[in-house]
Order: C-alpha cells, then structure tokens, then sequence
C-alpha cells in the first residue's frame, strides 16, 4: 500500500476523528474498485459483476445531509452487504475491522475510543495504528472543510 505522509502538524489524539477518505483510495491505489468489490456479498457481486467502474449513484452523508455521487459498488457496500453477519467479526484483523466498521456506520468519523468500543479492542492500539505515518485503506483523520 502506498505511504502518504499526513499534512497536519498536530498529532492525532484518542478524541480524534478518523474516517474513510475516498478521495485518497482514488487518488493512491489503482485498484480501490477490485478491494471494494471484494467486499461485496454474494448477490451483489453477481449484480455488479457486469458494471462499468464509475457508475455512480446519489448518497447522503449522514453528517453533513449533502448530496454526493458515489459509486454503486460503494453504496451496495454501505446499505447492505454491511449488515450480513460475516462482514465484520471478532477474528478480523484490526485495520480490516476499522475500514468495514466505518463502511458499516456510514462512514461517519469516529474517534479511536470509539472504535475500540464497537470493536472491543483496545483504543491505545488503534490510535497508534491510525495515527503513524502510514496510511491504512485511506483510514485519516477526520476534517469538516
């Protein structure tokens, strides 16, 4: 996976939001469309196995109630193939379980307390994990501009 070097000066803390940013998997990892489809479920991996990459459909952000085109393979993730029980389980490995887990709320930031909550992992792990100077599956901090 590619390395980026995070632009902010300050250091990510345990009250940090982190989020999916979608604009990084564009812009750093050619083949962000074969992972996401990946995680399709069965029926929709039959139902996108024909799809042209970048067809796209209108989503609302839970936070921010905008309007965004965003691919239909990223939003069958996040309305549905989400909720089956073998998405996200307890032997999935950390980052997976965070990148599935933000693709399960919707995408909406969480800080690392928070993820170690729903997770039950441990908060501490997860911050430094988040907050080095890897980026993991587009997994940054969070910020509203």
């Amino acid at each position: 996976m590619t390395e980026v070097k995070r632009k902010s000066l300050i250091k990510p803390n345990a009250g940090t939001p982190f989020h999916i940013d979608f604009d990084w998997w564009k812009k750093n990892e050619r083949d962000w469309h074969v992972y996401l489809r990946s995680l399709l479920c069965a029926e929709h991996r039959e139902a996108y196995a024909e799809a042209e990459e970048g067809e796209t459909v209108d989503w609302v952000d839970p936070i921010t109630a905008e309007v965004k085109q965003v691919e239909g393979v990223q939003n069958a993730l996040m309305t549905h193939c989400v909720r089956q029980p073998d998405f996200l389980t307890e032997q999935t490995a950390l980052v997976e379980a965070v990148f599935r887990l933000f693709l399960t709320n919707g995408n909406i930031p969480m800080s690392s307390q928070d993820l170690g909550t729903r997770l039950n992992r441990p908060a501490e792990t997860i911050l430094r994990t988040l907050a080095g100077p890897r980026v993991y599956k587009g997994i940054r901090p969070y910020s509203a501009s």
